[in-house]
Protein backbone atom coordinates (compact mmCIF):
# COMPACT_ATOMS: atom_id res chain seq x y z
CA UNK A 1 0.00 0.00 0.00
CA UNK A 2 1.22 3.48 -0.86
CA UNK A 3 0.31 6.59 1.09
CA UNK A 4 0.88 10.12 -0.17
CA UNK A 5 0.80 13.30 1.90
CA UNK A 6 0.93 16.74 0.30
CA UNK A 7 2.00 19.96 1.95
CA UNK A 8 2.99 23.49 1.00
CA UNK A 9 -0.22 24.93 -0.33
CA UNK A 10 -1.47 28.37 0.67
CA UNK A 11 -2.45 31.83 -0.42
CA UNK A 12 -0.10 33.85 -2.60
CA UNK A 13 -0.36 36.95 -4.75
CA UNK A 14 -0.12 36.75 -8.52
CA UNK A 15 3.50 36.58 -9.59
CA UNK A 16 4.52 34.85 -6.38
CA UNK A 17 5.89 31.37 -5.73
CA UNK A 18 5.02 28.27 -3.75
CA UNK A 19 6.63 24.88 -3.37
CA UNK A 20 4.48 21.83 -2.89
CA UNK A 21 5.77 18.60 -1.39
CA UNK A 22 4.45 15.07 -1.66
CA UNK A 23 5.87 12.57 0.79
CA UNK A 24 5.38 8.93 -0.15
CA UNK A 25 5.42 5.88 2.07
CA UNK A 26 5.89 2.70 0.10
CA UNK A 27 6.41 2.24 -3.63
CA UNK A 28 3.95 0.74 -6.12
CA UNK A 29 6.70 -1.07 -8.01
CA UNK A 30 10.38 -0.90 -8.84
CA UNK A 31 9.61 1.48 -11.72
CA UNK A 32 7.00 4.12 -11.12
CA UNK A 33 5.83 7.55 -12.11
CA UNK A 34 4.64 10.31 -9.82
CA UNK A 35 2.53 13.22 -10.89
CA UNK A 36 0.76 16.38 -9.85
CA UNK A 37 -2.82 17.09 -10.83
CA UNK A 38 -5.10 19.97 -10.00
CA UNK A 39 -8.80 20.66 -9.89
CA UNK A 40 -10.33 24.10 -9.83
CA UNK A 41 -13.92 24.69 -8.67
CA UNK A 42 -16.38 23.62 -11.32
CA UNK A 43 -13.69 22.12 -13.53
CA UNK A 44 -12.39 18.64 -14.19
CA UNK A 45 -9.13 17.46 -12.69
CA UNK A 46 -6.23 18.16 -15.02
CA UNK A 47 -2.66 16.99 -15.36
CA UNK A 48 0.05 19.41 -14.25
CA UNK A 49 3.39 17.58 -14.25
CA UNK A 50 4.95 14.16 -13.80
CA UNK A 51 8.31 12.57 -13.21
CA UNK A 52 9.56 9.06 -13.85
CA UNK A 53 11.21 8.27 -10.56
CA UNK A 54 14.07 6.03 -11.62
CA UNK A 55 15.37 8.10 -14.55
CA UNK A 56 14.07 11.56 -13.66
CA UNK A 57 12.36 12.32 -16.95
CA UNK A 58 9.85 15.12 -16.49
CA UNK A 59 6.63 16.08 -18.25
CA UNK A 60 4.55 19.25 -18.05
CA UNK A 61 1.20 20.55 -19.16
CA UNK A 62 1.56 23.38 -21.66
CA UNK A 63 -0.14 25.77 -19.23
CA UNK A 64 2.68 25.46 -16.68
CA UNK A 65 5.77 24.95 -18.83
CA UNK A 66 8.48 27.42 -17.96
CA UNK A 67 6.82 28.34 -14.66
CA UNK A 68 6.61 25.05 -12.71
CA UNK A 69 9.39 22.58 -11.99
CA UNK A 70 8.85 19.04 -10.76
CA UNK A 71 11.63 17.24 -8.92
CA UNK A 72 12.24 14.41 -6.48
CA UNK A 73 14.47 13.51 -3.57
CA UNK A 74 15.23 9.80 -3.57
CA UNK A 75 16.56 9.76 -0.04
CA UNK A 76 13.41 11.35 1.34
CA UNK A 77 11.04 9.61 -1.07
CA UNK A 78 9.49 13.00 -1.67
CA UNK A 79 8.38 14.79 -4.81
CA UNK A 80 8.23 18.56 -5.18
CA UNK A 81 6.49 21.07 -7.38
CA UNK A 82 8.13 24.48 -7.49
CA UNK A 83 5.58 26.95 -8.79
CA UNK A 84 6.79 30.37 -9.93
CA UNK A 85 5.05 33.29 -11.63
CA UNK A 86 1.74 32.07 -10.28
CA UNK A 87 -1.45 33.28 -11.91
CA UNK A 88 -5.00 33.44 -10.55
CA UNK A 89 -5.94 30.66 -12.97
CA UNK A 90 -3.51 28.37 -11.11
CA UNK A 91 -5.89 28.41 -8.16
CA UNK A 92 -6.95 24.83 -7.48
CA UNK A 93 -6.59 21.86 -5.19
CA UNK A 94 -3.30 20.21 -6.09
CA UNK A 95 -3.03 16.47 -5.60
CA UNK A 96 -0.10 14.13 -6.05
CA UNK A 97 -0.44 10.62 -7.40
CA UNK A 98 1.73 7.59 -8.14
CA UNK A 99 1.43 4.60 -10.41
CA UNK A 100 3.52 1.92 -12.05
CA UNK A 101 5.43 3.31 -14.98
CA UNK A 102 3.85 2.04 -18.19
CA UNK A 103 5.32 3.38 -21.46
CA UNK A 104 2.10 2.48 -23.29
CA UNK A 105 -0.04 4.79 -21.19
CA UNK A 106 -0.06 8.60 -21.29
CA UNK A 107 1.67 10.22 -18.34
CA UNK A 108 -1.26 12.60 -17.97
CA UNK A 109 -3.81 9.83 -17.51
CA UNK A 110 -6.33 10.47 -14.78
CA UNK A 111 -6.36 7.00 -13.27
CA UNK A 112 -3.14 6.72 -11.31
CA UNK A 113 -3.33 3.97 -8.70
CA UNK A 114 -2.68 6.01 -5.55
CA UNK A 115 -3.67 9.57 -4.67
CA UNK A 116 -3.05 12.01 -1.88
CA UNK A 117 -5.67 14.15 -0.17
CA UNK A 118 -4.74 17.36 -1.93
CA UNK A 119 -3.59 20.80 -0.85
CA UNK A 120 -5.24 24.10 -1.69
CA UNK A 121 -3.38 26.71 -3.71
CA UNK A 122 -5.02 30.11 -4.01
CA UNK A 123 -3.53 32.88 -6.14
CA UNK A 124 -4.99 36.33 -5.64
CA UNK A 125 -4.95 38.99 -8.35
Amino acid sequence: QVQLVESGGGLVQAGGSLRLSCAASGRPSSSYIMGWFRQAPGKEREFVAAIKWSIGTTYYADSVKGRFTISRDNAKNTMYLQMNSLKPEDTAVYTCAVDRDNPYLPVGRNNYAYWGQGTQVTVSS
